[in-house]
């Protein structure tokens, strides 16, 4: 029998029975589908959060709180203080770093003339924040070193708290209100781009002593953001980072720093290994409906293989080797899962169209190669049993069946 006859007959035995084969190609579909779309979800978040991390420019460091070290008894105050901004502005310690910035950053609601938005980052810091991050206003101006010093409560918002607080109406000059106290506007910042589950844009920045007065307290900053004068003396400005910090806090044990500081590399690195784990993750819960699928051939198979019991047994009388069998019963169930695999490819395509939890898929030619390839080794796999159990029939017993 020829691989073109043997899929002809493989097609004529399925269109046969439209509804159960139509099923289990349904079944295929949802697994392919399902790997192909998870696995770009995973890699569309990996690709948001290294857009994220990328902007912040490849010149900066983020020094953050480490926390107490398990066993370390702290006797002085090592959180991270204005203080410490002073110290590492020092450009005779510290030459290679151009500007720090203090930020302290919470989630705030906001309110404007009875309409309340809840701002994910409310972010008080000084003018040399915008910069860092790559930052720029579109509308009005940023505020001022003159701000930060004299406490006034003036705000910068992001296109999307502009938007959600004011519509299409002007915000510059407005007066919002967080946390009981009156914030006026005076920019709008450019719109960043990137998709993940935290929006960009979703931000106000405002000088870092107002916000400390009226929002979160005279508490300790949650992270200092370092500039080094140049994207080539980053580890050299790190090096300097450490050794004020160390002075300035005492420390003389590096396993027992509370602070960590952490470059643009660092940052990319600990992104992929959690991105390859998530991916993998979202790839095996997918694999699963796979498996299900394959089950499904296996048992429309073996209802098949009962079914056609009478027509094995004379194909056998008749001299049809086993071979002949078992590539005729191999070839429908490769067939089932191949049209199975395929249509899912079309499904994950089109699926990969739109935003999945806030994040856009970014669909892998790979992923659907090795889809397609496992719908294929499923439909071989799950279809062996079966067909072996037709290609074993003895004629006799074949021909007897009822």
């Amino acid at each position: 029998m020829t691989t073109t006859e043997a899929i002809r007959l493989a097609v004529r035995a399925l269109v046969a029975n439209k509804m159960r084969s139509g099923l289990t190609v349904f079944g295929i579909l949802i697994g392919v589908a399902a790997v192909i779309l998870l696995v770009a979800v995973g890699k569309g978040s990996a690709k948001a959060v290294q857009q994220s991390i990328e902007q912040l420019g490849s010149d900066t460091l983020t020094i953050a709180n480490g926390g107490p070290r398990p066993g370390v008894t702290r006797i002085q105050n090592t959180s991270l203080t204005m203080e410490l901004v002073d110290a590492l502005s020092d450009h005779n310690a510290a030459p290679d770093v151009k500007s720090v910035s203090p930020v302290v950053t919470s989630a705030q609601t906001v309110n404007f003339d009875g309409t309340d938005h809840t701002i994910a980052q409310f972010v008080g810091t000084t003018p040399s924040y915008l910069p860092a991050v790559n930052d720029t206003v579109a509308r009005g101006s940023s505020f001022t070193s003159d701000d930060v010093k004299d406490r006034r409560r003036v705000v910068v918002l992001g296109t999307t708290a502009a938007t959600k607080l004011f519509g299409k109406a002007d915000p510059l000059g407005k007066q919002i209100t967080v946390g009981g106290a009156g914030f006026t506007v005076v920019g709008v910042l450019a719109e960043k781009g990137g998709t993940s589950v935290s929006d960009p844009n979703d931000i106000a920045i405002a000088p870092v002593t107002a916000v400390q007065e009226t929002v979160t307290g005279y508490g300790p900053l949650n992270q200092l953001l370092v500039q080094a004068v140049a994207a080539d003396r980053v580890s050299a400005a790190q090096s300097q980072a450490q050794t004020v910090l160390n002075e300035k806090l005492h420390i003389t044990n590096a396993a027992s720093q509370p602070f960590r500081i952490l470059s643009q590399s660092q940052l990319l690195a600990t992104r992929d290994d959690t991105a390859k784990t998530f991916t993998v993750l979202l790839g095996a819960v997918a694999a699963l409906s796979l498996l299900v699928g394959g089950i499904g051939i296996t048992n429309i198979m073996m209802v098949t293989v009962t079914e056609r019991t009478r027509e094995i047994g004379i194909r056998k009388a008749l001299g049809a080797p086993k071979r002949t069998l078992l590539t005729q019963f191999l070839t429908e169930a490769t067939v089932l899962s191949l049209i199975g695999g395929l249509l899912g490819v079309v499904a994950a395509i089109v699926g990969g169209q739109f935003t999945i939890l806030g994040v856009r898929p970014e669909i892998m030619p790979g992923s659907i190669a090795l889809a397609l390839g496992v719908s294929i080794a499923i439909g071989l796999f799950f279809g062996s049993y079966p067909a072996s159990r037709a290609a074993g029939l003895r004629p006799i017993d074949a021909l007897r069946y009822e």
